[in-house]
Parts: C-alpha cells; sequence; structure tokens
C-alpha cells in the first residue's frame, strides 16, 4: 500500500476544509426579476456560458491529439482538471478578485463576495444589466477556466501532475485575477486608462502565452527535444474535433461578451468566424508558400490562432477588417512558430507562446488600429485607421503591462512551485510517459480481434 505523505493528504484536506466552510454560508435568497432583466439576453447568455465551457474538454482534444502518444492522457487530464480547481476556487474567492470592490484598481476585495456572498441575491452587473449578477458570474468563470489550461501545451510531457495542479491554484490568483480586474472591472486601471479587450485577449491568452513561455523556460527541455527526435502528433482527427468543438465554442467566448442578444452580438459572432476561416487560410497558403504540403494540423492552428487574435477585437472592429486581422495574426504566428523551432532551443511543446502569446498580442495592437464607434459607439472607440492614435498608444502601453506582469508573476510562480513539489516528473518516468507514470493509465485507439492457431486473441491498436 503506498505510503501517506502530507503531501498526499494536503490536497483531499483542503477541499474538505473548504467543504465544511461552505456548511456555515448563510443562504441568500434568489434575487427577484423586477421587470430589468431580458429574457432574450438570460437565455443567449445560459447558451453562450455552456458553449465557452464546451472549449475546455475542446482544448483537451486540441493538445491530446498533437502530443506523444504515451502522454495523451495526461496532457488531457491536465487541460481539463481547471473545471475542477478553478470552478470550487471561483466560488470561494476568484469572482471576488475579479470582480469585488476595486482595490486602487489593481484588485478586488476578496471579501466583497467570499463563498458567493451577494452574486445570487444582489443587483445586476454595471456592465451587464439585463441579466442577473450569478450569471454573469457563471459566464466569467469559464474564461478562468480556460486560461491555465491554455498554458498546458507549453508544459506538455514533462510536468509534474500535482505540480500542475498548484500552479492552477496560484494563477488564478496572482495572474488571472489581477489582469481581469484590471480589464473588465471599471475600476480597473487598464479600463480607466481606456484599454479594450473585449473578450479575453489580454486577460486570456496574453496571460496564458507568457505563462507558457515561463513555464517552458524554468521547466527546461524534454530529452527527446535535447535529441531532436521527431515527435508527431499522435491523433490528427482528436486535433480536428478540438479545433471544430473550440471554434464553435469560440462564439461564445466573444458573441457572449456582448452581454445580451443584440447587434453587438451578431457583429463579434460575424468577425470571429470570419477571422479564424482567414487565419486558416492563411496558415495552410504560407506554409505552401514556404514549400510545405497543405496540412490538416496546419489549418486547425491557423484557425485558433485567428481566433485568439480577433478575441480583443470582436466587439470593436467591423467584420471587413478582420479578414486582415486572421491572415496577419496567422503569418505572424507561423513565423515566430518556424523562428523558435530553427533559432532557438525554447521547448515550448506545442507552441503556446507563438500562437497564443503573440497571437493575443497582435489582436491588442490591431484593435487600436481597426476599433471603430461605428461598431459599438457605446463602448467602443476609434483607432488609429479613424484617425485616433492616442487610442493605438494606450493599447500598446496595455499589451505592455500585460505581458511584463503575467510573464513575470508566472515565471515567480513556477520557481516557487518547485521548492515544494518538484516541477518535472524524474527521467524514468518521462521516458515511460506521463500517462503510465502520473496516472497509471494507458491511451489506445481500442482492441482488434487477431485469429491465433488458440482462437481469437485482443490486441491493443495504438
Amino acid at each position: 500500500m503506498t505510503k501517506l505523505t502530507l503531501k498526499r493528504i494536503l490536497p483531499f484536506i483542503v477541499l474538505a476544509a473548504v467543504a465544511v466552510a461552505a456548511i456555515f454560508i448563510p443562504s441568500f435568497k434568489v434575487g427577484q426579476d423586477d421587470g430589468k432583466y431580458s429574457a432574450a439576453d438570460i437565455t443567449w447568455l445560459l447558451v453562450a456560458t455552456a458553449l465557452v465551457f464546451l472549449m475546455t474538454p475542446a482544448l483537451a482534444f486540441f493538445y491530446g491529439g498533437m502530443v506523444n502518444r504515451k502522454n495523451v492522457l495526461s496532457t488531457m487530464m491536465k487541460s481539463v482538471v481547471a473545471a475542477g480547481v478553478v470552478g470550487v476556487l471561483w466560488i470561494v474567492v476568484g469572482y471576488s478578485l475579479c470582480f469585488g470592490d476595486s482595490i486602487h484598481g489593481f484588485i478586488g476585495n476578496p471579501m466583497t463576495h467570499l463563498f458567493y456572498k451577494g452574486v445570487v441575491s444582489g443587483p445586476a452587473w454595471s456592465l451587464a444589466p439585463t441579466i442577473p449578477k450569478s450569471l454573469f458570474s457563471m459566464f466569467q468563470l469559464m474564461f478562468a477556466i480556460i486560461t491555465p489550461g491554455l498554458v498546458v501545451g507549453a508544459i506538455a510531457e514533462r510536468m509534474r501532475f500535482s505540480a500542475y495542479v498548484l500552479f492552477t491554484v496560484l494563477f488564478s490568483l496572482l495572474v488571472y485575477a489581477p489582469l481581469a480586474h484590471w480589464s473588465w472591472h471599471p475600476d480597473g486601471f487598464l479600463a480607466k486608462m481606456g484599454a479594450l479587450d473585449f473578450a479575453g485577449g489580454t486577460v486570456v491568452h496574453i496571460s496564458a502565452g507568457c505563462a507558457a513561455l515561463a513555464g517552458a523556460l524554468v521547466l527546461k527541455r524534454r530529452k527527446s527535444h535535447i535529441n531532436r527526435e521527431e515527435s508527431r502528433p499522435a491523433n490528427i482527427p482528436y486535433v480536428l474535433i478540438g479545433t471544430g468543438l473550440l471554434w464553435f465554442g469560440w462564439f461564445g467566448f466573444n458573441a457572449g461578451s456582448a452581454f445580451g442578444a443584440n447587434q453587438l452580438a451578431i457583429s463579434a459572432f460575424s468577425t470571429t468566424n470570419t477571422a479564424a476561416a482567414a487565419a486558416g487560410l492563411s496558415w495552410m497558403f504560407f506554409d505552401v508558400l514556404r514549400g510545405k504540403k497543405p496540412s490538416v494540423v496546419g489549418f486547425c492552428v491557423g484557425a485558433v490562432v485567428g481566433l485568439v487574435a480577433i478575441t480583443p477585437a470582436a466587439g470593436y472592429i467591423a467584420v471587413p477588417q478582420s479578414i486582415f486581422v486572421g491572415v496577419l495574426a496567422a503569418v505572424i504566428s507561423n513565423m515566430a512558430v518556424h523562428f523558435k523551432a530553427t533559432k532557438t532551443v525554447l521547448d515550448d511543446t506545442l507552441d503556446v507562446f507563438p500562437c497564443h502569446g503573440i497571437g493575443g498580442m497582435v489582436g491588442m495592437l490591431l484593435t487600436g488600429v481597426f476599433a471603430t464607434k461605428a461598431v459599438n459607439e457605446l463602448g467602443g472607440a476609434n483607432g488609429l485607421l479613424y484617425g485616433n492614435p492616442s487610442f493605438f498608444l494606450i493599447q500598446l502601453k496595455a499589451m505592455a503591462c500585460a505581458v511584463g506582469y503575467s510573464f513575470t508573476v508566472s515565471w515567480l510562480i513556477f520557481k516557487f512551485i518547485n521548492f515544494i513539489v518538484p516541477l518535472r516528473v524524474s527521467e524514468e518516468d518521462e521516458e515511460e510517459g506521463l500517462d503510465a507514470s502520473q496516472h497509471d493509465e494507458k491511451y489506445t485507439q481500442g482492441t482488434l480481434l487477431v485469429a491465433t492457431p488458440k482462437g481469437l486473441e485482443e490486441h491493443e491498436i495504438m
């Protein structure tokens, strides 16, 4: 029997303590609809919330299909475990840190909505007045869940599961929550500066991309990467399935950020689809231009980069300009991936920083170029193309703040965890694969019945 140690029992003790504490939290009466809420807006946001949640298992398929066969399940597990970790953390203190009473524009007061106090019974969020605050909170939770999951692609095939769970907690509290408060709380300092991020270019993609870069640097290179061993995707159909579900869920991600069933949601929906389509083609055709053959993975990665880049701009730019956003973002990320692979020794396993980090930066800057009040008169701004260079500079400063903060704090988080729990698995476990060494599971694609002299025998299809 495995010996129990503090490291083994502590996670359950913490969860049990939270569960017991929750027993003593007073029950608040659910807020009543006093005629201010819109049934159409509530319906759309319920659907959008579910769509954004779908992106987390979609990401698991997307990443799981691209790693080595012996690390498929461990990668997928890391991608989805945030649904549990952040799902509980959000109720306890996460929502309060993001959207509680502002403390000097930097972070929300953790006591404002501790254990969800005042969320189900309180008034609507100021920027989403036609839906209950509890629905706004659940919608925002889905963003908080997927963000640490994006980092998985950079640290895949070598990071301990226990260390990753701890990273998810610390990243959510120390990186995601401050950035969400800065950008999306009316009193956040980036919001007061005038920076615009419609659905998470800064909060989600730049933060995750920079954390991915920090994680890859701290964890250092895989043995297979040092030896320059070729690593083929374990299951390309998984990548295609994941891309399709991500694309589908992204409609809730971006169009839902309009917080209503309205014209702005339609515009964001349209720019999202257009940028993804243009970026998928751009990546594929650019590969052909460089002498490669068009590939499924290339189109899929390009489409995701387009979705990343349009995220901060979706509700601020017109549909035609979203084509340019998708094409340019895909070319820049494609070049960044090539540069990383040929000119550096960085081991970002699935190119999270070149795709999400740089894609998010391109989106933030192009928002500063193409934003127009013709699309979003009340909450938007005119960008560089419409005679307002000062707004472009605001976007540039906001991007620099997000990059510097998220990379620095994430690097410190990885270093801190390494003092408590070794970040990396042993060389033997890495060689065996994390599916077996971390989870005692094995990825197969089914069984095949083979006729032998002794009768039919089952053989695993690898």
